[in-house]
């Protein structure tokens, strides 16, 4: 029996982690991001099962079953997209149409295997395993289902992971109309992940008609599955440790008749000088879960007129408004004082560091130390002369 003793150690291992996951989705509640979770947790499963079954040997026993994971494998994309909108969109479900387009990756699939799923024995599949022993033709028929099957993968996950991107950068806009601090709501581990699942899969494709071609460089068969079981494994570990976002918590998109009673110059000016007031004399800001629902009822205006004022007239949205105030505080803090950035930044009103140097570099164009260290050169300089 011939078995890549490699591959077959790290699918397996990603099979182990893949399946604590999925014990440890059974013991939570069952809300709508845990079961679409559970879902694509599964299909993983079932994709590692194929890869599993070809690389220990066992196709040997059941050749007609090489490659029946390849449908399977059409439906990650979709499952991800599926998998962010119960996370991130206030909607409540997807429309039937999004699960009836889902389903034509694994069909397009299907059609580049049928001449060789239906075309060739199991006694004929097998000798395909051998140089010695392949039939030139029925490889020609092995070439056109992994080509063919490959071009739809990359086309049909490229789309959904486009479209998840999306999704996600659509979602974090909306949490800015609405809240301060959005770390947690944000969900930015999922961008990251998702591009190297991008990565990790357009790879698996290009080796795949690798190897099938007989083209290999020297990580073929180590450096893709390893660096495949690391980004499976970040991604499990990172959506289990997320937490379940109500819909308090999501952002929501502007409702069309929100511009429709256009609010005056007048009055759009008299908001924003009521907000500039609240902000300097209560320092509102400097709390660290304000949102614009609290921000509504301490100047008892609207929702929707604030949010107005902000975009139409100051130009920026709720989170960057009072962000801004923060920033121009921290850099008072940073002058008058010895206090240490991580200090001042929680102070202000960041729940973490990293999002107050962000913030902070975003509007002055330098991190915290330097502007410190800036600032304080320029007022030596000034004594000196």
């Amino acid at each position: 029996m011939n078995i890549d003793v490699v591959q077959t150690v790290i699918y397996s291992s990603m099979l182990g982690a893949t399946a604590l996951a999925l014990v440890d989705i059974c013991t939570r509640e069952k809300q709508k991001p845990t079961i679409f979770l559970g879902a694509l947790l599964s299909l993983l499963m079932l994709n590692i099962l194929g890869e599993l079954f070809f690389y220990s040997g066992a196709y040997q026993y059941a050749p007609s079953l090489v490659g029946a994971q390849l449908p399977i494998r059409m439906l990650l994309g979709p499952a991800l997209y599926l998998y962010a909108y119960a996370c991130m969109s206030p909607n409540k479900a997807p429309s039937q149409r999004t699960y009836l387009i889902a389903l034509t990756g694994p069909l397009l699939a299907i059609l580049p295997m049928l001449p060789f799923v239906f075309g060739l024995s199991s006694a004929e599949k097998l000798a395909l395993a051998d140089p010695l022993t392949r039939n030139p033709e029925h490889y020609k028929l092995g070439i056109l289902m992994c080509v063919g099957t490959m071009l739809v993968f990359v086309i049909f996950t490229g789309l959904y992971l486009a479209a998840t991107l999306k999704l996600h950068r659509r979602h974090c806009q909306q949490l800015m109309e609405k809240f301060s601090s959005i770390e947690r709501q944000s969900m930015g581990w999922f961008r990251v992940v998702l591009i190297l699942w991008g990565v990790a899969w357009f790879m698996y494709s290009v080796e795949y008609v690798m190897v099938f071609f007989g083209w290999r460089w020297f990580g073929t068969g180590v450096v893709l599955p390893l660096f495949e079981a690391l980004v499976l494994v970040a991604f499990a570990h990172l959506a289990l440790k997320q937490s379940v976002l109500d819909d308090s918590e999501k952002g929501k998109p502007q409702q069309s008749n929100t511009r429709s009673t256009m609010l005056s110059e007048q009055r759009m000016a008299q908001i924003a000088a009521d907000l500039k007031n609240v902000m300097l004399e209560n320092q509102i800001f400097m709390e660290e879960e304000l949102s614009l629902n609290k921000l509504s009822n301490a100047v008892n205006i609207s929702e929707n007129h604030i949010s107005e004022t902000l975009s139409q007239f100051l130009h920026m949205n709720f989170f960057h408004f009072v962000n801004s105030y923060r920033i121009e505080l921290a850099k008072t803090l940073l002058l008058t004082t010895d206090k240490l950035v991580s200090t001042i930044a929680y102070e202000v009103g960041f729940n973490s560091k990293s999002t107050f140097n962000t913030a902070f570099k975003k509007q002055t164009g330098l991190t915290p130390s330097v502007f410190k260290k800036q600032q304080k050169s320029i007022s030596d300089e000034k004594i000196l002369n």
